[in-house]
């Protein structure tokens, strides 16, 4: 068959990629993320492991599945025998999910022959297409150079400043359960909230049984929240679901896009967000508070519930939330405590824990004095604990 092949669009269907998989330039990419090697699990044949956290991510950053540096990605694309003139086709294994991201990354470096497979390897599978048992790359090192595209990825100031001076549309993949702060965020310790003046559309409501919706499904939702021709920054938790908005709005016409690399969990570490919102602390929030409201119960914190506050929470998380506590009246103090647990959906175990840490820590200084004695019954009260 021909080595020449083009692709003329990023989206490519089970029944194209069965026609053309044995085009000679033709590289198959797996892209589940968080898939090790197993010889037990199925794939697509000849596909290549794209290991998005541990080859093609920045493991000294602090943020999951963090863009990688030009000279790594190159080297890590030339490792699975990627060629200058190859045609690329990127699936996972739950329809389409991390599979954009893989799309999204080799556009950020110049290359533009890739697509995603709809539907991913649940779709080929429903196609009864042969599958095989997975198995390492062991071929020749390809060629493969890479082109950094600037503008395809925005990091932290770079949002910062578009949310502040509106200059794009900040569009998140989140849920609306998350985006609204009615949720708790899924990894923890992180606060729920929203990047100022974003706006959302969940990734979900692209899909349809793992697929992408039709194209003209697809116009519509775009049209509910941003103009063509502005330009649009996609987030979501951690970079992933934000690249398949991404998918979606250039299948849409869409031009000036960009994600934002960090995403909801590097906004959310790196910003303190409104906290005269209690909805929107995170548990070590709440934590500091509690502990800080009860350590003031005798007006006075000791240098021990001091030190006992920092050994359960981070020294920024336990100053941010004193500052919090000071600007607070007594009543503000109970109903924001009251808030933020309802916030956290927390059950009968997870009161327990967070009352035998308020009484830890009144202990800290050896003195439960009748005052803290009053107020931890107080609490318990409130909070509907037996």
């Amino acid at each position: 068959m021909s080595s020449n092949i083009t692709l003329t669009s990023p989206l490519v269907s089970v029944e194209w990629l069965q026609e053309n998989r044995n085009v000679d330039n033709l590289i198959i990419l797996d892209g589940t993320i968080n898939k090790v090697f197993d010889i037990s699990l199925e794939q697509i044949p000849n596909a290549r492991l794209f290991d998005i956290k541990k080859k093609f991510s920045n493991l000294d950053d602090p943020f999951p599945s963090a863009f990688p540096a030009t000279a790594q990605f190159q080297e890590s694309a030339r490792d699975l025998g990627i060629n200058h003139d190859s045609v690329i086709v990127a699936y996972d294994d739950k329809g389409i999910y991390s599979s954009a991201r893989v799309w999204w990354l080799f556009k950020a470096f110049g290359f533009n022959n890739v697509a995603v497979l709809n539907g991913g390897l649940p779709a080929w599978k429903k196609a009864n297409y042969d599958t095989e048992l997975m198995q390492n790359y062991e071929g020749e090192t390809g060629d493969f150079i890479a082109n950094l595209q600037p503008n395809y990825m925005k990091f932290f100031d770079d949002v910062e400043n578009a949310a502040k001076n509106e200059t794009h549309k900040i569009i998140d993949a989140r849920s609306a359960g998350r985006f609204n702060c009615e949720v708790p965020e899924p990894r923890a310790g992180l606060r729920m909230g929203t990047i100022p003046n974003s706006v959302n559309l969940p990734f979900t409501d692209l899909l349809e049984d793992g697929m992408l919706k039709s194209k003209k499904d697809l116009a519509k939702a775009f049209y509910m929240v941003a103009e063509q021709d502005e330009p649009i920054i996609f987030s979501c938790g951690s970079g992933l679901t934000a690249c398949i908005l991404a998918l979606g709005a250039e299948l849409s016409g869409y031009k000036n896009l960009s994600v934002y690399d960090g995403s909801w969990t590097e906004w959310g570490s790196l910003t303190t967000g409104d906290m005269d919102n209690p909805s929107t602390w995170t548990k070590d929030e709440l934590l500091a508070y509690i502990l800080i409201y009860v350590s003031n119960s005798d007006l006075n914190e000791s240098r021990k519930e001091e030190k006992y506050i920092l050994s359960r929470v981070d020294k920024e998380v336990y100053h941010r939330m004193s500052g919090q506590f000071d600007a607070d009246n007594d009543y503000q103090s109970i109903q924001s405590i009251i808030e933020a647990v309802k916030a956290h959906d927390y059950y009968r175990n997870d009161l327990a824990d967070l009352f035998a840490d308020i009484k830890l820590m009144a202990f800290a200084d050896g003195d439960y004095d009748p005052m803290e004695q009053m107020i931890y019954s107080h609490l318990k009260k409130i909070l509907k604990v037996g």
